[in-house]
């Protein structure tokens, strides 16, 4: 079974850090001359980087990849606690205030405690353990999804290498059906210029006015001309070639884009050689069955 893997891909997973914290791992691929990677990270996690480029590396080849790390925390209130200072400066004034008017209640500590500055939220100070074992599990995550998009690219590409081997297949069947038609070419091409000679010299015998030597001289140019011989050999081991890369296992897809390339070139010369109109549209099917190779072959990593 091929192991061919396509470019295009999807994998997302999710989870709840030892925190609480909820987060989302998506990773997309498309096609893609070489291997890139886009990262979207939350603020704070920007160490995360190299690591998730280098196991991205070590498991695909090629592609246009972006990984979006999604987090979500939950929303805590604010942990409030006393500024000393300002709580002893607060009592201070407030005590002063009631001493100076005649029957006044004693201040309420809730009253004292809403005053500006007595109370703040509690800073918490970074635990760079807990930041760590975080990272941790994030790249975890991350390797898991990674798992998945190459899962789901070796899918694609399964279905990818049964349309490339039907599409080979076809394209073989058009390279015997246009050496079959070749073949009559060099008859067809005499009985043309036979055809061509009586009606340029009218009736007669046409033998005793035209040299069999020339005849053949003029027959053998055209044939030379409208040879495809050459076209339709390197048809074949071009086919032979691409077959053997779909077996291979290997990432093939940037030999595949230079092999149609030279599947074009011969098309269109065993075209533009073609001297019959039942060659020409047969060399046209098979450009037009190239050009299919050629747009999945773009897909194959």
């Amino acid at each position: 079974m091929s192991k061919l893997a396509s470019m295009t891909g999807f994998a997302r997973e999710g989870g709840t850090l030892p925190d609480g914290t909820s987060f989302v791992w998506e990773l997309r691929s498309v096609n893609g001359r070489g291997l890139d990677l886009r990262l979207r990270l939350p603020n704070g996690l920007d160490a995360l980087e190299p690591a998730l480029r280098e196991a991205l590396s070590k498991r695909l080849k090629r592609g246009n990849v972006s990984a979006t790390l999604t987090v979500k925390r939950e929303e805590r209130a604010p942990r409030l606690t006393p500024d000393p200072a300002a709580l002893e400066q607060a009592i201070a004034l407030v005590l002063s205030v009631a001493a100076r008017i005649p029957g006044a209640a004693a201040p309420s500590p809730e009253a004292v405690l809403t005053l500006p500055g007595v109370l703040r939220a509690e800073i918490v100070e970074p635990d760079e353990a807990a930041e760590e074992t975080r990272r941790a599990a994030l790249a975890t995550a991350f390797a898991t999804t990674l798992d998945g998009l190459v899962a789901s690219r070796a899918r694609e590409g399964a279905q990818l290498a049964t349309i490339l081997a039907t599409l080979l297949d076809e394209i073989a069947s058009l390279r015997e059906a246009a050496a079959i038609e070749a073949a009559g070419q060099p008859a067809a091409q005499r009985a043309r210029l036979m055809e061509n000679l009586a009606n340029l010299l009218g009736d007669g015998d046409l033998r005793a006015r035209v040299p069999e030597e020339r005849l053949a001289q003029e027959v053998a140019m055209l044939a030379q001309r409208s040879d495809v011989r050459e076209e339709l050999d390197r048809l074949s081991a071009h086919i032979n070639e691409a077959r053997s890369l779909l077996k291979s296992g290997d990432a093939v897809g940037r030999k595949l884009e230079f092999l149609t390339q030279e599947f074009v070139r011969e098309a269109n010369t065993l075209c533009s050689k073609s001297a019959s109109t039942g060659l020409t549209r047969i060399g046209l099917d098979l450009k037009a069955a190239i050009e299919r190779l050629r747009e999945q072959a773009a897909n194959v990593e």
